[in-house]
């Protein structure tokens, strides 16, 4: 699955925070303090590393700020589907001994057609993967996999229904946590809106309501009650040091290029460079930082 450019882009980008320990806030959660988790999955796993605001980096912080202390194994790889999973599970999961496996595969799986995996294949790659990871003493969550765009009657979203069947019935005979993301996905979206992208960039990758709905998700999965979820939500939309960066995209005519250009180089930047500063310049007079998200 390769990242589609676009127009709008939104990041999230935090800087160092040190997390106050509230210990009492831990009850009922299956991650304990200082356990590491391996996040096995597609390129939407290795966004949710790689982006400041992303899903793995979010339940991170989200266990941080109820109290509990989590390392993260990154593992996502862009494109890859049960099958390439399953043969780099020993190198990129179980040599590093993790102490939890959350597994996010089956998008890639249906979403390739002819170059994905069927039902009956996916089934006993994941059931290895899984196995494998118990074996190993690797505690699993299993993460169903999100939409195909975000319309639960596309043919894609059809298909892979039965793989999300097959992956709740799975958890249960095997024991493991579930987050049903994909369920999570389908109730966070509103009818009224039908027709746009509310949770993902290009229909498959998240944005930041996107990545949020799956780290709420996990965190559900891992016991955490409404309370402590608001406690992680609060934190993320207050995370000190934390800016946005929005990159859109204008017409310019030649004269309005050429004098921004001339503006640019007397303090040795580029265009680019300087359209975004006075953007930001634009959003703050609009919306201040520490506004708390209300506009004047």
């Amino acid at each position: 699955m390769k990242f589609l450019s676009i127009l709008t882009a939104i990041t999230v980008i935090s800087g160092n925070t040190i997390f106050a320990q509230d210990q009492p806030g831990t009850a009922g959660l299956a991650v304990k303090n200082n356990e590491s988790i391996a996040f096995l999955g597609d390129s939407i796993t290795q966004f949710g590393a790689d982006l400041p605001g992303g899903y793995v980096r979010l339940v991170i912080s989200g266990l941080q700020a109820n109290g509990v202390t989590a390392v993260p194994i990154p593992a996502g790889v862009s494109g890859n589907k049960s099958n390439q999973m399953l043969e780099r599970l020993d190198a990129a999961v179980l040599s590093k001994k993790p102490d939890w496996l959350f597994l996010s595969c089956g998008v890639n799986d249906v979403m390739h057609g002819a170059n994905g995996i069927p039902l009956d294949q996916y089934k006993p790659n994941i059931t290895a993967i899984v196995d494998k990871a118990r074996a190993a003493g690797i505690k699993v969550m299993i993460l169903t996999p999100t939409m195909i765009q975000e319309d639960p009657a596309n043919a894609q979203n059809v298909m892979l229904a039965g793989y999300n069947e097959f992956l709740r019935r799975l958890a249960k005979e095997k024991g493991c946590l579930l987050a049903d993301l994909n369920a999570e996905m389908q109730a966070a979206l509103k009818p009224e809106m039908k027709g746009k992208n509310q949770l993902t960039r290009d229909g498959v990758h998240m944005n930041p309501f996107g990545d949020q709905m799956m780290a709420v998700g996990v965190l559900k999965g891992l016991g955490m009650d409404e309370r402590q979820v608001q406690k992680a939500r609060d934190f993320w939309i207050s995370m000190p040091e934390v800016a946005c960066t929005v990159t859109g995209k204008t017409g310019l005519t030649l004269r309005q290029y050429k004098e921004l250009s001339d503006l640019a180089a007397k303090d040795n930047r580029s265009v680019e460079d300087l359209v975004n500063a006075e953007l930001a310049k634009s959003i703050e007079s609009v919306v201040p930082a520490s506004s708390g998200g209300k506009s004047k």
